[in-house]
């Protein structure tokens, strides 16, 4: 499981064509940690998100030639590196006479050297259906059916939908093909999304065989489904009352339900939902269970029309072959009206602002009258904006807030009248763009002055601009991003496709959003011609300062608000029970029976076996090989991998955190904030962020952990992280030993050269905001992702990897918090100190590490700027090396929060009980989530996710359950997983979907920094290509009897496990007196 703190610079910022994700995803795939390589079992508390900003101009006023030959100089620097002019690849075509005999005509067709793609687009005769399809010669093809699916009020009815389409149809009539495509392929990409007015179909694979397999399966699910004449899925997804007994209360049950109550158990997520209600209208989820089957049904028949979809195809496969697919699903219909019935209009414009005062959900601990939110909302425009206009509203978004040395961000967060921004930055992915910015942490007397703050500060910005290092910073940045395309491990041609419909769901131009060069080219032209003043001033006046469609919200904590939700529900279900006859209680008591039966019944063979997959035959029986030379710079060890990199240079240095006292690892995560975002002795912190923007493609810093099988010292590192261009591959590694010399102690830094200069730990005020703002974020982990709380929780007991883990980014580390924020104003001095002992604990040759990736000619190029860099670092850090043995007592913990669902973990060591580590327990893990804790804790128990875990690196094995209405009942569903195992019946053919799947998760896809990242996460822990190799073996030769084996080694979980639950008060209480003092209790908020 990857847990780590960090903090960055522009490493983690938007780029400009970056979009919020949409507001949910169908299903949470099953997490097996272990199966994609050592980097996932690593304990990286991630930096927090960067607000989805988009980023988006108008023709301004001249500035002073003055400035303006300033900015020209600095941008002539940057002049669109992005895209270099190269003739067109030559990519498989598909003829007007092909398209024809297939039904289809060719629309038009581009380049787009952007992407270095062929893009088509098709229509189809007879149903008007729009297809795009993108031609290039990446391996890891994408397929994406999008509808328009605009609700007409606030029953879920497009979430729900999504959900259940997936359970099968006319082709697989199964009860969840999904389930047996995550089982049995090898996708790198698997899911289904909801935006407010559009839903998403979307995979990926890097096999064709697998990929057309995937496609077909979404195809039928899309247009053919089984949920429109099977209530029982309705109920399952959407939601159902249910009644076990007839003595017994009703409750609601249901996936959407369920999740989208713990996505509105978070203060953030309430606000966003009020903000969008007051700018498009919509509604409550509460509204759910007045949705009937019949809409549902009718919903269904008028937007999932091949006559309202758009369809994207992307990769290497045979262009032709696509149309061919598609031909076999459109040719079936007719034209539809759909396409019309579905056109989303636009919000007029408010004549003037408007202010809402909400309350949320808050526990009763703490200052409540500091809990308030404040957020200011703009709808920017009643028309769509053009490419140019959007990129500037994005680049001025970055300028804004993108950065910690942003002045908006800068400004708000110094001022003390709030912990941390919420729901801050430009959003452009619906039909109308939208700014927002915001507080949360405020007390009730700062309210207004937050708004007030706000509204200054856009008009000095105006009135000023911004300073030139800021908008060259900007600008190499946003151009970083576009260069280097690096969307991790989400598909390239999934975000483009994400990019594209964008526009074209809205019947604009498709190809637009992909093409950013000439309005780069154009934006760049006038910020070096007019000044950046006169592009970006009147931007802030127009959409913003003289914009009358404003939304001012305000929340405030409440902490009876939570069991007054409650009650309000209880009232509801207590009157439709006293509704109900006794004929009508025992009629509903068996059909929520008959529903619990279905769902647990496992689909018959011959069901299972129409689902199309591949064959072993089909594996590669290697692993894939990451090119690496091992060798030797001035005594420390450097890994290089020889990869095509675009000209980029991706280096990773890791210094041992061996010699760190005990009391100091908390403080860690907060040492890596400071060394980022506060200032050196020369500079700044805003002249150090800015040096990195103009410089590199971002920095980062942060501690992991691990525990290395076979050792019982964990493996613990600090990794300074980075990349820039190869030509500035000096710029890289003198900033990197910039910040690496804030180990160093003052009287070294003497002796260097004055460029590198040292920082300082003494602004209290900043290391304040860095407290109350990691305070806010771990708060809004708690609500939102408290599986990963309670995961970290069990680790620390289980093992010391995880103690220091939690120690750096768990409930441990929220407390620490807690007293160090009263501790900042009376014992700065001591904190200061400590800072600066972290600093020559960590900075030093002995145990250090360097690891590059990039093509072979720019790695030797880059050797000398190593040299310099390691010439300069000390041979030791101070004090010697530290043993490490820390844990948490072994309990069952309930964690309270104020919180309508549940997150339910347990979790043991399997070693413990003799267990060697084989390949087979990926296999066997991965079955467990996909079919016993998928169909229980999910299907039947209403949960949005149910998962294990194996580290094979410590040997904790992990249940785990994400906004789950039970408690109890999924501890009980853990527990029964042994006996599964041994009444364990499968196929071959199932055998062989099981071994496929986990094949696809070890063989993940990853992009040429991820390849040389991973080799030096196995490099750390010890993992041999040998060691690969025979795992990879023990797989592919995965038998029964090994998941009968299994059995005894989970038992342990059973027998000697610990459970932790981050849950409502009202339901621990429940647990408790159900089970006399199961828990022990620690209120969280």
């Amino acid at each position: 499981m990857l847990r780590t703190a960090s903090c960055s610079a522009s490493l983690t910022s938007a780029s400009p064509f970056f979009r919020h994700f949409p507001l949910s995803y169908s299903s949470l795939s099953s997490s097996t940690g272990a199966l994609r390589g050592p980097g996932r079992n690593l304990r990286r508390v991630a930096p927090p998100a960067s607000p989805g900003r988009r980023v988006f101009l108008r023709r301004g006023l001249r500035v002073p030639s003055a400035a303006v030959r300033r900015v020209n100089r600095q941008l002539s620097r940057l002049y669109v590196r992005a895209v270099a002019t190269q003739p067109a690849p030559s990519y498989p075509d598909v003829g007007q006479d092909e398209a024809e005999k297939l039904g289809f005509e060719k629309v038009s067709e581009e380049f787009i050297s952007e992407c270095k793609s062929k893009a088509t687009l098709f229509k189809h005769k007879k149903t008007g259906c729009e297809v795009m399809s993108v031609s290039n010669e990446d391996e890891n093809k994408v397929f994406g059916i999008v509808l328009r699916t605009p609700p007409k009020d606030s029953t879920g009815i497009p979430h729900i939908l999504e959900h259940s389409v997936l359970c099968g149809s006319r082709k697989y009539p199964l009860k969840e093909p999904f389930v047996e495509l995550l089982k049995g392929s090898l996708h790198t990409f698997l899911n289904a999304f909801t935006y407010p007015d559009r839903t998403c179909y979307p995979v990926a694979s890097t096999n064709t065989k697998d990929f057309y397999n995937l496609v077909d399966v979404y195809l039928d699910a899309v247009f053919f489904p089984k949920c429109v004449d099977d209530v029982h899925t309705f109920q399952q997804e959407g939601w159902h009352y249910e009644l076990n007994d007839p003595s017994e209360d009703i409750s609601y049950k249901g996936v959407v339900f369920n999740e989208m109550k713990g996505v509105y158990s978070q203060p953030d997520n309430i606000l966003g939902r009020i903000a969008q209600q007051a700018s498009f209208g919509g509604g409550d989820p509460k509204d759910i269970p007045n949705l009937t089957f019949e809409e549902f049904k009718e919903f269904h028949r008028k937007y999932y029309h091949p006559s309202n979809a758009r369809i994207w195809f992307y990769g290497d496969d045979d262009p032709l072959q696509r149309l061919r697919i598609l031909s076999e699903y459109l040719d079936m219909f007719e034209a539809s009206p759909s396409r019309d019935t579905s056109k989303i209009e636009p919000q007029k414009l408010f004549s003037e602002p408007i202010r809402i005062v909400e309350k949320y959900p808050a526990g009763r601990d703490g200052d409540l009258k500091k809990k308030n939110m404040v957020c200011v909302n703009w709808l920017l425009s009643e028309k769509p904006l053009d490419l140019e206009t959007q990129l500037a509203l994005g680049f001025l978004d970055h300028l804004m807030l993108g950065t910690p040395a942003s002045p908006l961000r800068k400004i708000l967060l110094e001022s003390g009248l709030g912990e941390a921004l919420v729901s801050s930055g430009m959003s452009d992915e619906l039909l109308q763009p939208q700014f927002s910015v915001g507080m949360k942490g405020v007390s009730e007397d700062n309210v207004q002055k937050v708004e007030e703050l706000i509204m200054t500060t856009l008009k000095k910005l105006a009135e000023e601009g911004f300073e030139s290092d800021a908008v060259e910073a900007s600008m190499n940045t946003i151009e970083f991003s576009l260069r280097e395309n690096n969307t991790g491990s989400f598909p390239r041609g999934l975000s483009l496709m994400l990019q594209s419909i964008a526009k074209w769901i809205y019947d604009m131009d498709p190809f637009e959003p992909l093409k950013y060069t000439e309005p780069l080219k154009a934006l760049k032209a006038r910020i070096a011609e007019e000044g950046s003043k006169a592009v970006f001033s009147p931007l802030i006046e127009q959409f913003i300062l003289n914009n009358s469609h404003r939304v001012t919200i305000e929340m405030q904590p409440d902490p009876e608000k939570a069991s007054q939700e409650e009650a309000e529900e209880k009232s509801i279900l207590e009157k439709v029970k006293a509704g109900m006859t006794e004929e009508d209680l025992a009629e509903l008591a068996r059909a929520t029976e008959e529903l619990r039966l279905k769902q647990e019944t496992p689909d018959p063979p011959e069901a299972l076996r129409c689902v199309p997959s591949l064959n072993l035959s089909d594996i590669p029986k290697e692993p894939t090989y990451v090119p690496t030379e091992v060798g030797d710079i001035n005594g420390v060890k450097v890994l290089r991998h020889d990869l095509f990199t675009n000209d980029i240079v991706y280096a990773e240095v890791v210094f041992d955190m061996g010699s760190l006292k005990h009391e100091l690892l908390p403080l860690v995560p907060l040492f890596c904030q400071s060394l980022m975002e506060m200032g050196t002795k020369d500079l700044s912190f805003v002249q150090l962020n800015q040096l990195i923007g103009r410089k590199t493609g971002g920095i980062s810093v942060y501690p992991l952990t691990s525990s290395v099988r076979g050792k019982d010292e964990p493996c613990t590192k600090i990794i300074v992280r980075g990349k820039s261009m190869a030509g500035r591959a000096d710029d890289l590694f003198n900033l990197r030993y910039w910040l690496a010399l804030r180990f160093i102690s003052f009287f070294i830094l003497l002796q260097m050269n004055c460029l590198l200069q040292e920082v300082q730990f003494t602004d209290q005020q900043r290391f304040k905001q860095f407290v109350s703002q990691s305070i806010a974020r771990m708060e809004n982990r708690l609500r939102g992702s408290g599986h990963g709380v309670a995961a970290a929780r069990m680790d620390a007991m289980l093992n010391v990897a995880g103690w220091m883990s939690e120690q750096m980014g768990g409930l441990s580390y929220l407390e620490f918090l807690r007293t160090l924020e009263k501790k900042v104003g009376d014992d700065w001095e001591g904190i200061s100190s400590s800072l600066e002992e972290i600093r020559r604990s960590l900075l030093a040759k002995n145990g250090c590490i360097v690891n590059m990736t990039a093509d072979g000619k720019s790695l030797t190029n880059i050797e000398k700027s190593l040299e310099k860099f390691l010439d300069l670092l000390p041979e030791s850090p101070s004090g010697g090396l530290v043993t490490w043995d820390g844990r948490l007592p072994l309990r069952n913990e309930a964690i309270v929060i104020p919180t309508q669902v549940n997150y339910v973990g347990k979790a043991g060591n399997i070693y413990s009980t003799g267990y060697e580590l084989d390949g087979s327990a990926y296999v066997i893990s991965k079955h467990i989530s996909n079919t016993w804790l998928w169909d229980r804790v999910r299907v039947s128990g209403g949960a949005y996710g149910g998962f294990c875990d194996f580290d094979s690196h410590s040997g904790v094995f992990s249940f785990l359950s994400y906004r789950d209405p039970n408690l109890l009942k999924t501890l009980d569903i853990y527990d029964g997983t042994g006996d599964f195992l041994r009444g364990l019946d499968v196929d071959q053919e199932t055998l062989t979907k099981a071994i496929i799947g986990t094949i696809g998760d070890v063989d993940s896809y990853q992009l040429p920094d991820a390849k040389g990242y991973s080799s030096l996460m196995r490099h750390l822990l010890g993992v041999t290509d040998e060691e690969r190799l025979r795992k990879r073996e023990e797989i592919l030769t995965t038998s029964l009897k090994d998941f009968k084996d299994f059995a005894e080694a989970i038992d342990v979980v059973r027998d000697n496990g610990v459970a932790v639950a981050v849950a409502s008060a009202e339901d621990i209480d429940a647990a408790n007196n159900a089970r006399s003092n199961f828990f022990e209790v620690k209120k969280a908020l």
